[in-house]
């Protein structure tokens, strides 16, 4: 989580929400880290699960990210919990909750449906604090 705290405060310094996401395997290792780049490529899909995925799926070549935990500051959205489910990622974690576009617990539970014919392991609530007060931050320098 430490990374992906690492990533969302590099997407603040260019005017992006301050999300990150890293993409682990099974042993540890760093495979992908980004961050949010909404605004700096004007891509409204260009969130940090996206990004981290598509680059692991490229890397990997192979769309199938099974064996792999996916990392991220906030709560992935309706889109990037499903890219996850897609993906066949093992598990997500996240920090924050995000009460307003959750789609892993908070609106939906994409991940967890029992309709789709994969399902990802959810935890939440790691680094919730540090992940949250980026986001007050930079709520309020805009306001």
């Amino acid at each position: 989580m430490d990374l992906a705290l690492a990533e969302a405060r590099a997407a603040a310094a260019h005017g992006d929400v301050p999300i990150g996401a890293v993409l682990v395997d099974d042993a540890g290792n760093v495979v992908a880290s980004d961050h949010n780049r909404r605004e700096e490529r004007a891509d409204a899909t260009a969130h940090a699960e996206m990004l981290v995925l598509s680059a692991a799926s490229q890397a990997r070549g192979d769309w199938r990210l099974d064996g792999h935990t996916l990392v991220v500051t906030l709560e992935p959205c309706p889109m990037c919990a499903m890219a996850a489910v897609l993906a066949r990622v093992d598990r997500i974690v996240y920090a924050a909750a995000d009460l307003k576009a959750g789609g892993v617990w908070s609106l939906f539970n994409i991940p967890q449906d029992e309709r789709l014919n994969h399902r990802c392991e959810v935890i939440a609530g790691v680094g919730e604090a540090e992940a949250s007060r980026l986001l007050e931050d930079f709520f309020a320098e805009r306001r």
